[in-house]
């Protein structure tokens, strides 16, 4: 079984058979690539969801059954006489499976996330989704399809499906009741890649240790919060006390009178940066932080290349936060260059770390690299940052 059935979806839909889709529906080829990216996880997620449901299993597995022969025609099929009819029936079949509201939501989801209209997306569900159904049977073909085998599958697979979802997915999708759970499963594993990354988790460790204990060095807990109060009421003894002597020291001891200095700035951190209806900020940080997961995802050659989809939608949205930069003010610019000045040490460690294995820099240099320097520049400082070494 394969470990990761994301990955076995997208290595079927190769970047030829993306751009060949793109052609076909009058799309860009990021767009397409970000409609793919967006869409599998989202269909199994949905899958997955109506198999939780009473009766839901048998359902999925009375449709998959019958999708068994859609892998062999479909590259045939994108941009054929046939393609039209191919996708009207994988729309019907989303909506019996998920009902109209449920397809609409998902529809939704998938136009939202990708950045496509309404039309477009509808159109790359209808074509994915008996793929999707048709890969799902052959993964499960050796075991055969049934209740067990398919709830088992997607028992095991919910991490990863909720982890390849773009940031936020999983959680409309649950609000949707369309999935269940996805969105604490991509925040616990979010949180775990954190801690792996943290310098010296060990310590961190520690000081969540000492945090329970009752004592720290031999000193009482309370004795913490006792001996601040003694000495406070001991300063104020001296001041309330003796007025007249603390005036007159303080008179001899005030300096001479200066310009008062200017209060320093509010810093504008921690607000979102919007530009013609985008969060700069947000999006910025969402796709760093999934530039950042799939790097930690790469092991050899397959899982970059299973890695590049959801690379190749983190680009997009880079690029687009790179074309938005002229519209920033000074300060929000500042706000932008922070939070990839505080992120690019990891990225680049892990970047430098995954080329040098054998030949994934084949596969991910033509996309990381310009993701970097797309960043770099982004940062402020594209002369200092690039490399980890």
């Amino acid at each position: 079984m394969a470990t990761n059935l994301v990955s076995y979806v997208m290595q079927f839909l190769t970047p030829d058979m993306i751009s060949r889709m793109a052609t076909a529906l009058g799309l860009s080829r990021s767009d397409a690539q970000s409609g793919v990216t967006a869409v599998v996880p989202a269909l199994l997620g949905a899958f997955s969801g109506l198999a939780d449901k009473p009766g839901g299993s048998q359902t999925l597995v009375n449709t998959i059954k019958q999708q068994s022969g859609v892998l062999d025609n479909f590259a045939s099929m994108i941009g054929g006489n046939n393609q039209s009819s191919f996708i009207e029936r994988g729309s019907s079949l989303l909506t019996s499976l998920l009902g109209s509201h449920d397809g609409a939501a998902l529809t939704g989801a998938i136009a939202r996330f990708a950045g496509l209209g309404q039309t477009k997306a509808s159109s790359l569900l209808g074509m994915l989704t008996p793929v999707v159904m048709g890969l799902i049977g052959k993964q499960l073909g050796a075991r055969g399809v049934d209740v067990g085998s398919l709830t088992s599958l997607f028992a095991s697979q919910k991490e990863q499906i909720a982890q390849a979802m773009p940031a936020g997915m999983g959680e409309l999708l649950d609000r949707a009741g369309l999935t269940t759970g996805f969105a604490s499963l991509r925040g616990a594993a979010g949180r775990a890649a954190t801690e792996t990354t943290t310098p010296f988790p060990q310590y961190t460790a520690a000081r969540e240790r000492a945090g329970r204990d009752t004592t720290t060095l031999g000193i009482p807990n309370w004795a913490y919060w006792v001996l601040p109060l003694i000495v406070l009421g001991g300063l104020l003894w001296y001041l309330l006390g003796r007025p007249a002597e603390h005036e007159r020291v303080a008179q001899r001891e005030a300096p001479a009178p200066t310009q008062q200095a200017q209060p320093p700035q509010a810093t504008t951190s921690g607000q979102n940066v919007m530009v013609g209806g985008v969060d700069v900020k947000n999006t910025l940080g969402d796709s760093i932080s999934d530039m950042r997961t799939s790097l930690q995802s790469v092991t050899d050659v397959p899982s970059a290349t299973a890695a590049l989809p959801k690379l190749e939608a983190a680009r997009t949205q880079i690029d687009k936060v790179s074309g938005l930069v002229g519209q920033l003010t000074p300060d929000q610019r500042k706000i932008v260059a922070g939070v990839v000045a505080t992120a690019m040490p990891t990225i680049n460690r892990l970047s430098d770390k995954v080329m040098e294995m054998p030949g994934v820099g084949d596969v991910l240099r033509p996309t990381v690299d310009p993701m970097k320097t797309k960043l770099a520049e982004l940062s402020g400082q594209p002369g200092t940052v690039g490399s980890g070494r």
